[in-house]
């Protein structure tokens, strides 16, 4: 049987270098979720399309779908390059890190708009982000970019009361196991987390992703941010972003 060709607007995730020529690239899909494709011949000088195949690009693409698990890339057309981000090594960390949030959060062949809109506007808010002096793993864009992936998932961290009890004074730590903030008398165990820290991941799940971009958050709420993603991460999917240790 004869397979199919479709056309979908595509992310890359990542480029992995496969035999003399190939690449295989996970991609984010609009229509279908995650999936692996091949583009052949690509690293080749006088490949079509593969300049147009770089990490973080978006573009329109065909896909034939054969035999094999991998979809095939028989066209490209470029929508964004996002070429400001991998030009600068601070971007290219902070969109690394949001890239490989997406593949282990959203790395199901299953299509999910908002996590494909969310990942789009934050490759378009990173285009343009400052470069900052603190490391990319704290920084508030890529903070408030897992954040909503995380609430995408299914695993929004509860913050407005203790998960516990239900009480609404002295919230002192982050328990990723109940899903949420814990006051005094259930904190053991927990993630000491400062009030600080608390209205800042607040804001930052509650605000569009361009207004992260440059966002004024201290040191420990930039912590306390991160680890609540982090424990979040081991909670409830069981893995460590490699690039946020990187």
């Amino acid at each position: 049987m004869a397979g199919r060709t479709s056309k979908t607007d595509a992310i890359v995730l990542r480029s992995l270098r496969y035999g003399e020529a190939d690449r295989i690239l996970h991609l984010y899909t609009a229509d279908r979720g995650r999936v692996g494709a091949i583009a052949k011949g690509v690293r080749k000088t006088k490949s079509r399309f593969g300049a147009r195949l770089e990490p973080l690009s978006h573009m329109e693409l065909l896909l034939h779908q054969g035999g094999g698990e991998l979809l095939t890339i028989t066209g490209v057309d470029l929508k964004r390059s996002h070429h400001q981000i991998r030009e600068e090594s601070y971007r290219l960390n902070v969109g690394l890190i949001g890239a490989e949030a997406m593949l282990r959060l959203h790395g199901e062949p299953e299509p999910n708009e908002r996590a494909f809109v969310a990942l789009e506007r934050f490759l378009d808010a990173l285009d343009d982000a400052p470069v900052a002096e603190t490391k990319p793993a704290v920084d508030p864009l890529a903070l408030s970019f897992q954040l909503k992936l995380l609430w995408l998932a299914g695993y929004l961290p509860h913050l407005t009361s203790c998960v516990e009890c239900g009480a609404h004074e002295e919230l002192v730590a982050f328990s990723a196991r109940a899903g949420g903030a814990v006051c005094r008398a259930h904190a053991a165990g927990g993630l000491a987390l400062s009030r600080e820290g608390l209205t800042a991941i607040e804001e930052l799940l509650s605000t569009p992703l361009a207004e992260a971009v440059g966002a004024k958050l201290s040191d420990r709420a930039r912590r306390d941010a991160l680890g609540v993603v982090t424990s979040s991460y081991e909670e409830h999917g069981g893995f460590r972003l490699r690039t946020l240790t990187a």
